[in-house]
């Protein structure tokens, strides 16, 4: 899986605390390669809203969990698609898993 952390939870006196928040999966086609992957990352990944991200590029799967650095709403799911759409990949919403 490709893994993009956006922020880093060890404060500067090196102590690190759990992020609570949870995360979001969606489905994204056409995310067959490790570039694929790797574009998809890095759109989502950009978003200041995004916490971090993982893809995976097994055959098939296309999916795309998120860690929203706040709430997941509906704004969140449309900065998503954007990003998506501009990286050139289709966005098919969020997945059941």
């Amino acid at each position: 899986m490709w893994e993009v952390p956006v922020s880093n939870c060890c404060t500067p006196d090196g102590s690190c605390h759990a992020d609570a928040r949870a995360t979001v999966v969606y489905k994204v086609e056409g995310v067959g390669s490790a570039h694929c992957q790797g574009v998809v990352a890095d759109a989502v990944g950009a978003l200041d809203e995004v916490a971090a991200v993982e893809v995976e590029v097994e055959i098939g799967t296309g999916l795309v969990t998120v860690t929203p650095a706040a709430a997941a709403d509906e704004a969140l799911d449309a900065l998503i698609a954007e990003a998506v759409d501009e990286a050139g990949y289709d966005f098919a919403g969020r997945a059941t898993v």
